[in-house]
């Protein structure tokens, strides 16, 4: 048996463990290109593998549909081959919400000649990243989560239920948004939640209550690692419906849970610092500078492209067109019915809130994604429509956006940007993974249509 390799954090991991003697279990997991974590358990003191290049996974690990079944096409480009783990040492640590001592660790995928393999988001983010450093340039991003607290069982037709509360009983009319006492109804739950981040080192800014009943919102702290941004959103997601279980809730960022309640967003907002940490989007002035323009334009310019990755899903279109998701890439100061909002603030916080993406979006592929429409328009130095100013102007862009998965994929398929900024390889697989969900759900025929169209036509 070989050495563990240093430089993947060995020694870190040896302390952790050293500090928790009585764990049990580590769940070692790889994100899938859906944004579901896989992997597999083991015992503490086999975790020296991990770091000895000796853990092996099928390359084909990362692009299962979203049942997680193999897809024959992608499986057979690799021979389902295996590839190698990389842990990311970061990422080790305990899950304090269960009860039988259990540690959590993040993993990437290398393939056995050693180069990232290309269809782990992870790598992808990775990919864009060093488009950055090689300027010296670093994003400044923090994402803000929305997601549903249901009822644990279900209804007749699998839709999901809400709790009722003490304030209204059962009624569901409105969720009292920013509402204190709301909070207070859910409290138990919602403090474990808050010192399971803190135990974990989450950066969590706030939370709030959201528009619909059961439905909630955490933001987190502006950090100037993308990647730890998305690890954290990752270990975020899992806190959060681990903790619901264990209060018999269902946690839920499904994009739209039924039409009457409002959708699950995940917004971003991202800044750029130079290598001497100065915002590259301030200038001195409220407009921003010339490269926020230019990013501003790219982003807008590349939303058509990136549509399925910000809603990757058959119901995630069920979210889009709303008022504060429109079906149009428009921009704006202050202005929260656009796509893309310059938020006010002091001039040295300029940054641009990104804010078409659904909750149920992978984060690694949200933020690679993103961050590629920046370098887009900066490097072809590309101009923007006129902001909009209100709910009106923010319709009229003439940028217009697929309003259907179907449509999305088609314009994802046809994307140069997408193969030449997040990757060849990646964009065919996601494109293949997505045609065999679609016709899963076209070979689905739903009761609605039945008590249509059975004994009328």
């Amino acid at each position: 048996m070989g050495q563990p390799d240093p430089s993947l954090g060995w020694q870190q991991a040896q302390q952790f463990l050293s500090d928790n003697p009585d764990l049990e279990l580590i769940e070692v997991l790889l994100t899938d290109l859906n944004g579901t974590q896989r992997g597999k358990w083991i015992e503490p003191h086999k975790l020296d593998k991990l770091f000895q290049w000796d853990f092996k996974m099928p390359l084909s690990a990362v692009m299962p549909d979203i049942w997680g079944r193999d897809i024959e096409p992608l499986c057979d480009r690799t021979g389902d081959a295996d590839g190698l783990i990389k842990p990311v040492v970061s990422t080790l640590k305990r899950e304090p919400w269960l009860a039988r001592p259990t540690a959590q660790m993040m993993m990437s995928m290398v393939q056995q000649r050693g180069s990232p393999w290309g269809c782990d988001p992870r790598v992808v983010l990775e990919q864009v990243l060093a488009r950055y450093q090689e300027r010296g340039w670093t994003p400044v991003m923090a994402p803000e989560l929305e997601f549903y607290l249901f009822q644990s069982q279900r209804g007749e037709q699998g839709q999901p239920l809400l709790p009722g509360t003490s304030l209204h009983g059962d009624c569901q009319i409105g969720g009292q948004v920013y509402s204190t006492e709301m909070l207070q109804d859910s409290a138990e739950l919602l403090h474990e939640i808050r010192q399971s981040c803190n135990e974990m080192g989450l950066p969590l800014d706030g939370l709030v209550k959201e528009l619909s009943a059961g439905q909630f919102e955490l933001n987190m702290f502006h950090q100037q690692n993308p990647l730890k941004v998305a690890d954290d959103v990752q270990t975020l997601k899992r806190l959060i419906k681990g903790v619901a279980r264990k209060h018999d809730r269902t946690a839920s960022f499904i994009a739209k849970p039924a039409a009457e309640l409002a959708g699950n967003g995940m917004h971003v907002h991202v800044s750029l610092l130079d290598a001497d940490g100065n915002n590259l989007f301030d200038d001195g002035t409220d407009q921003g500078s010339d490269l926020l323009r230019h990013a501003v334009a790219g982003l807008a310019q590349t939303l058509p492209d990136s549509i399925l990755l910000l809603a990757p899903h058959l119901n995630s279109y069920r979210r889009m067109g709303g008022v504060h998701t429109p079906k149009v890439a428009s921009w704006g100061y202050e202005n929260r019915n656009a796509s893309l909002r310059i938020p006010n603030g002091a001039a040295a916080a300029r940054r641009i809130e990104y804010r078409l993406a659904g909750a149920d979006s992978n984060i690694y592929l949200l933020l690679a994604t993103m961050l590629a429409g920046v370098l887009y328009g900066i490097d072809n130095q590309l101009q923007p429509e006129a902001p909009s100013q209100d709910f009106e102007s923010s319709q009229n862009s003439k940028i217009n956006l697929p309003t259907n998965w179907y449509s999305a994929l088609e314009q994802f398929e046809r994307s140069e940007f997408m193969r030449e900024y997040l990757g060849r390889d990646f964009t065919e697989a996601y494109a293949i993974i997505k045609q065999r969900e679609q016709e899963e759900f076209r070979q689905h025929i739903s009761k609605l249509e039945y008590e249509t169209y059975l004994a009328l036509v």
